[in-house]
């Protein structure tokens, strides 16, 4: 076989390879949240970033694919999922923390696993996190600059 058939040859198996790597990445199964198909979801999603620090220093969590409109995930194992389009919260006993301007209402009853949906913004996003893996604030501040032109419908009120 002469040199330029083998080299054909290698690269023709490393296109092949390459093709059954990416075929093999792990697709997250998501449920699409009522209102999935809004416009300013689609502003959001693709503004969502690559990868999110992990708490140790050395670690970013990649984004992997999801299988439902707005969905997003990240980490292997996932430790971080993030929905656009579900429902509005009403006003809630849940405690309130606002970041970066947006408002969230944290949902810890899985913890440490926390549910922090948006407040006061249509449509409404929900991201649920492992905390042991990753902190609020690195996950609140990544998708808060994604969601930024999420129009303000409300806030938190302070509790007196």
């Amino acid at each position: 076989m002469s040199f330029s058939r083998r080299r054909s040859a290698a690269l023709a198996v490393l296109g092949l390879s390459a093709t059954l790597l990416v075929g093999c990445s792990p697709t997250v199964a998501l449920e699409p949240a009522p209102d999935a198909n809004n416009p300013l979801c689609a502003n959001v999603m693709v503004n969502l970033p690559d990868s999110i620090a992990a708490n140790d220093p050395a670690t970013k969590l990649e984004r992997v694919w999801t299988d439902a409109q707005s969905t997003a995930a990240w980490g292997n194992p996932v430790s971080i999922y993030f929905s656009c389009g579900v429902d509005v919260p009403a006003a809630s006993e849940l405690p309130c923390q606002t970041h970066q301007g947006f408002d969230w209402l944290i949902d810890d009853t899985d913890a440490p696993f926390y549910r922090m949906t948006v407040f006061g913004r249509e449509p409404a996003i929900q991201v649920y996190f492992n905390s042991e893996v990753v902190s609020s604030v690195e996950v609140l501040s990544r998708i808060g600059k994604a969601a930024q032109d999420l129009p303000l419908t409300g806030q938190c009120s302070p509790r007196v």
